[in-house]
């Protein structure tokens, strides 16, 4: 493709529920986020690999109530005093390199203001090697749910619900070989799904084998 850097993809994602696809690997965690605000537990760890789709259920909390969003690196003390300000702090990618301390306070504040405080990570944060006991104890005692990236029946109906909500007319067989090859996240999967259908408008022809694989190699 001699004129595929002219395709950006946006850098700035826009997560809506309506797009979000429910299978048996997130099912748990949509549901509780979703349940909001009637949450057994007002702490809540979501885990799991990249591209499985953390963020975009952590988005659905922000059209439920007042949200504080930030990355696990910038915690620091300002964040105590804007968390005040809200009913809920979404704290994202949480690493074990955070501030033991600030994520300590963050947490008591949580529990002393009856707020809410969810946490995205790669891996359940009850199994991270923290040294403050008390912090420990806290990180123990939080709802910690998983989910996995998405299976391949999940991303045969991603693919053909979006290419029949773009009119686009893709064979069982493409669908197959795209399943086989395409990188396993949501987020590649709507990547290869709206550059191949900027490509296919440019040029004006219907879908074929070549583009398929030349958008895959693109992501």
């Amino acid at each position: 493709m001699n004129d595929q850097l002219i395709l950006k993809f946006p850098s700035n994602n826009v997560y809506l529920q309506e797009d979000f696809y429910v299978s048996s690997s997130n099912k748990e965690a949509y549901d509780f986020i979703n349940s909001w605000p009637k949450w057994y537990k007002r702490i809540v760890n979501v885990f799991g690999p990249n591209g499985s789709g953390k963020t975009h259920i952590a988005s659905i909390l922000k059209n439920k109530t007042s949200i504080l969003e930030t990355q696990s690196i910038e915690l620091d003390d300002k964040i105590l005093f804007k968390y005040k300000t809200k009913e809920a702090l979404i704290i994202e990618n949480l690493n074990e390199s955070v501030s033991e301390e600030i994520l300590f306070s963050i947490w008591n504040t949580a529990l002393q203001d009856n707020k809410y405080l969810l946490i995205t990570s790669y891996k359940p944060i009850n199994s991270y090697s923290f040294i403050l006991p008390d912090l420990k104890s806290r990180v123990n005692s939080c709802i910690s749910i998983g989910i996995k990236l998405p299976n391949d029946d999940l991303i045969g109906v991603i693919l053909a619900k979006n290419f029949s909500d773009k009119q686009i007319k893709v064979e069982k067989k493409q669908i197959d070989y795209i399943i086989k090859r395409i990188d396993r996240s949501y987020e590649n999967i709507s990547k290869f799904i709206s550059i191949l259908d900027k490509y296919s408008l440019k040029k004006g022809n219907p879908i074929n084998l070549k583009l398929i694989k030349e958008v895959i190699k693109m992501i």
